[in-house]
């Protein structure tokens, strides 16, 4: 009895966690809670969202020839994509509604970015080649429209996750003009973009990280809307 007691004493707490704004911006400075469901979805997720935005931004911005993008694909399926998947996972089984959304949202658009270029190459959905450029620009509009959406929902969230998502539009936006020019330069400079939101990525899980060692979080800005 007592057992059971303990337990349920503890559930409640998590379902029952503070707004998500305050959990993203000090999801550790308050006293951790015992049991299983503990923890912070974002200590995965960060790590493996930056991993692959590295990847894909190098070959991009042209660091080596174009066919490191088929090289980055192994990191943006296998640890990126099934990555973010896991910590979405471990977001909703704490009750963090807005977290496991942008993390699954994200898990989704690296996965399909990978099955679309594995897709197109292997020609696996039957797309001739003069229907490869619409299909990618389908693909990213399809994206940046959700991108834009979460952007805009964020805006109570600290400074440096609404500019995170700006940045990723941002970058998707110039990837597609360069795909639609087609321009080399300007799929550089969405690979440059890239590279920087892996950086702000970066910045904000050396804050994650830090608390959860026993350090204070790092500044992240005051919310767009307060």
């Amino acid at each position: 009895m007592s057992t059971d007691a303990s337990a349920s004493s503890r559930v409640p707490a998590q379902a029952t966690a503070p707004e998500i704004p305050v959990a993203l911006e000090e999801v550790s400075a308050a006293e951790p809670a015992a049991g299983p469901l503990v923890g912070d979805p974002l200590s995965l997720g960060l790590p493996t969202f930056i991993v692959g935005s590295i990847a894909l931004g190098l070959a991009l911005a042209g660091v080596w020839s174009a066919a490191s993008v088929g090289a980055a694909l192994p990191i943006i399926l296998m640890a990126t994509g099934i990555g973010l998947l896991l910590s979405t996972i471990w977001a909703a089984a704490l009750g963090q509604s807005v977290v496991a959304a942008i993390l699954g949202t994200f898990s989704g658009f690296w996965l399909s970015y990978a099955v679309l270029v594995l897709g197109l190459d292997h020609n696996w959905y039957g797309i001739t080649a003069t229907s490869v450029q619409a299909t990618e620009e389908l693909f990213l509009v399809s994206w940046m429209v959700i991108v834009l959406l979460f952007t805009l929902a964020t805006l109570r969230l600290p400074l440096a996750f609404t500019a995170l998502l700006a940045l990723v539009f941002l970058a998707l936006l110039l990837v597609f003009l360069g795909i639609e020019g087609p321009s080399t330069g300007t799929l550089q400079a969405g690979g440059y973009v890239i590279l920087v939101f892996a950086a702000l990525g970066a910045y904000l899980f050396t804050s994650t990280i830090g608390v959860a060692t026993g350090g204070a979080a790092l500044p992240l800005g005051r919310p767009v809307i307060h």
